[in-house]
């Protein structure tokens, strides 16, 4: 039976920092505010040159060259974003172009916040079926671009970033089990309703959410999806070495490791610094930790996140 593992990680950042005093200057709210009702303290801005492709990229390059392969290795990339370089082509064949590689199946997964899992919960099932043997997934956004900076509520949230992996073909399981879920019924408690017809942007081209709708609802979907999956790969919460979960918010963070009895010292978190980069933060944060030794080969890690959709799931896997 063929399985997919996780062959390399990778990640970019771009340069520019706005911190929470920086926010100050420009929003009513304040670093106190800001850290005690989400632990974010600053996060990345694109450069206005920076497209999503250009973050992809780098992250795709990082990846690559941790997994020791070649581009042209690659016989299928997704790239899970909500703020494409343009309606299309796909952000996924950009980067392609980008990478020099050609032919190869390339296409754009658009679930928000939990769409780095929808990205490579696909790839896996491309690789089990013998579709493709190596498969470089990316989340990568630009969300500062389409945040209201009059509105605190938001734009305190969201930061850029783009993570990475390479998945490739293996006779022992690296992706053990997942879940995916979605419900659109609550597509009005977080969404960016715009759209283009005749040239103009009709709609509001905002990010909106209702924080306590978002937060109530996302901290049941987690724990249950988590126990779920668990449960129907049987394996039980004390073999859980490592969560990485998707970083919107330190208390849902919180309430997720609770749940799963998992004390934060064994929880990934790169919030504080980079904010909610939507798709690309579970990526982030996998490449954070196994670049700094706390993943290692071997280990049982959960990867879970949610958003707008609402869009959710979890990924069970073996790195």
């Amino acid at each position: 039976m063929t399985f997919s593992r996780i062959l390399g990680t990778g990640s970019y950042l771009p340069s520019k920092v706005l911190t929470n005093a920086m926010l100050a200057e420009q929003v009513e709210t304040s670093d106190e505010w800001i850290v005690s009702r989400t632990g974010i303290r600053e996060r990345r801005v694109a450069a206005p040159d920076q497209k999503t492709s250009d973050l992809a990229l780098e992250a795709a390059r990082a990846a690559l060259d941790n997994a020791g392969v070649a581009a042209g290795e690659i016989d299928l990339i997704i790239v899970a974003t909500t703020t494409p370089d343009m309606v299309f082509p796909s952000t996924a064949c950009l980067l392609q172009e980008k990478l020099g590689v050609h032919g190869c199946p390339a296409f754009d997964v658009q679930a928000v916040c939990a769409g780095f899992m929808y990205g490579l919960v696909t790839a896996d099932a491309y690789i089990r079926s013998g579709m493709a043997k190596k498969a470089l997934v990316v989340g990568a956004e630009v969300l500062t671009r389409i945040l209201d900076w009059d509105d605190r509520r938001t734009c305190v949230l969201f930061g850029d970033g783009a993570g990475a992996v390479v998945l490739g073909a293996s006779d022992t399981p690296g992706i053990r089990h997942a879940k995916l879920a979605a419900d659109g019924r609550y597509k009005d408690i977080l969404n960016t309703p715009a759209q283009i017809s005749g040239g103009k942007i009709q709609g509001i081209p905002y990010l909106f959410m209702d924080g306590p709708a978002v937060f109530k609802f996302a901290v049941k979907a987690l724990a249950d999806i988590a126990t779920q999956t668990l449960a129907e790969a049987g394996v039980d919460k004390g073999e859980v070495d490592w969560l990485v979960p998707h970083q919107a918010n330190l208390r849902i963070i919180e309430s997720t490791a609770k749940h799963l009895k998992l004390p934060l010292e064994r929880v990934i978190i790169t919030l504080p610094e980079q904010g909610n980069t939507s798709a690309a933060s579970i990526p982030l944060a996998l490449d954070t930790a196994v670049r700094d030794g706390r993943i290692r080969r071997g280990q049982t890690v959960m990867l879970e996140g949610i958003g707008g959709g609402f869009a959710w799931g979890a990924v069970l896997l073996t790195f």
